[in-house]
């Protein structure tokens, strides 16, 4: 009976023994499930997030070949036709400087044609009025030889002035006709030439909208504007890159100056004694500033490196202290056309955002002198000069340098 009891007491033991081990293995069983399912869902969402990113990326890069693409090409377009309707507008100019000297020739010519006109008619007249017979009247009256000569001289000039004068008239005449021929031809090559200029007038007003609408765009979009920001600190970097290399040969230069026994530069110590004394390249408002700029919409913060000052297109722009051109381009990432001035020292000024270039690379400058004209290829904030001063390539804040 003990046994039996035993035994059964042993099987109920064990019983509750396996259990109790069933009751523990069930909760670890399920917590880590629990565990992994977070985990599977946590990289879940970071694989989410990294495809939205992904997908953000291309959206960005989409956007970039769209808006600054099509920015980038009416710029180029809006320079093309610039300079189309200056060379319009300066043959206009030229044609119409010669039309009013052939106005004034014409208008000499015929005057001298009709004094001339009116002597021969005097003369034709008198012929007429007295005939041959007067003549030969006065031919053979003389009393002696010595006088008939001297009357048969004086016959044959007249005669020989009539001739001139009858040949004056005649070339005057021809001289008349072809100053008007070229008036008139100088008034239809000037009417053709305004309709040109027109045409191009109007192309110009319609790329001007379509430029308006694309910088509308990427300021309105912020993937586009974020586009634009990444655009500009490209054209930074690049533009540390050219100075960087600019300075390069600089140096040698000097070095090679030095070792032929020359002076390195004509300009050298000039600028750096000009800080804070130097002439604005243009005047105008101040619309960016050195430093980092915020959005205003969007929060996106970009790097200036300079000053933007807003002025409206084709206002002369100064080479704030003499130097050497060293570089120019007429498609410089976002800064469009710039033109950059070697000042000595490693001191470096540039101007972008330019209409049209009036230097060209190697030559010397003076303080104040015209270098280029304002516009605003490149820009997104309207008409604007961007001005920057670096030494050695480190941007350096132009309002400490100009007064």
């Amino acid at each position: 009976m003990s046994r039996v009891v035993h035994r059964t007491l042993r099987a109920i033991a064990m019983t509750i023994a396996l259990m109790g081990a069933s009751l523990w293995v069930v909760p670890a069983t399920a917590q880590d499930d629990s565990l992994e399912t977070a985990k599977r869902q946590e990289l879940e969402l970071i694989r989410q997030r990294a495809q939205e990113n992904r997908e953000a990326a291309k959206r960005l890069r989409g956007q970039e070949s769209k808006a600054l693409v099509r920015l980038k090409r009416t710029d180029r377009e809006l320079r093309s036709t610039r300079k189309r309707l200056q060379a319009l507008q300066q043959r206009q100019r030229s044609l119409g400087q010669q039309l009013r000297v052939t106005r004034v020739d014409f208008q000499r010519s015929v005057l001298s044609l009709q004094q001339q006109k009116a002597q021969l008619s005097r003369r034709l007249r008198n012929l007429y009025k007295y005939g041959v017979g007067r003549e030969l009247e006065f031919l053979l009256s003389p009393r002696s030889f010595a006088q008939l000569l001297a009357r048969w001289d004086f016959l044959v000039m007249v005669a020989e002035q009539d001739r001139v004068l009858l040949e004056d008239v005649m070339a005057k005449k021809e001289l008349v006709e072809a100053n008007q021929h070229r008036i008139e031809s100088n008034i239809t090559t000037i009417k053709t030439t305004a309709t040109r200029a027109s045409l191009e007038n109007n192309r110009l007003a319609g790329l001007r909208r379509e430029r308006a609408s694309s910088v509308h765009a990427i300021q309105s979009q912020r993937q586009a504007y974020e586009a634009a920001a990444a655009e500009l600190e490209k054209t930074a970097r690049a533009t540390q890159r050219l100075i960087a290399q600019l300075e390069r040969r600089r140096k040698l230069e000097s070095e090679r100056a030095r070792a032929e026994g020359r002076a390195p530069q004509p300009y050298t110590g000039d600028f750096a004694k000009g800080q804070g004394r130097l002439d604005w390249p243009v005047r105008g408002s101040v619309v960016g500033r050195f430093g980092p700029e915020k959005h205003p919409r969007w929060g996106t913060t970009t790097l200036n490196n300079g000053v933007d000052i807003e002025v409206p297109i084709g206002s002369a722009v100064h080479a704030v202290a003499k130097g050497r051109v060293d570089y120019t381009s007429e498609d410089f990432g976002a800064f469009g056309q710039i033109v950059i001035l070697n000042h000595g020292d490693g001191y470096y000024t540039l101007y972008g955002h330019l209409s049209q270039i009036r230097t060209s690379v190697g030559q010397e400058v003076q303080p104040g002198q015209v270098i280029a004209q304002s516009g605003e290829t490149g820009s997104l904030k309207g008409p604007i000069l961007h001005f920057e001063v670096r030494k050695g390539g480190t941007p350096l804040n132009p309002q400490d340098w100009l007064q």
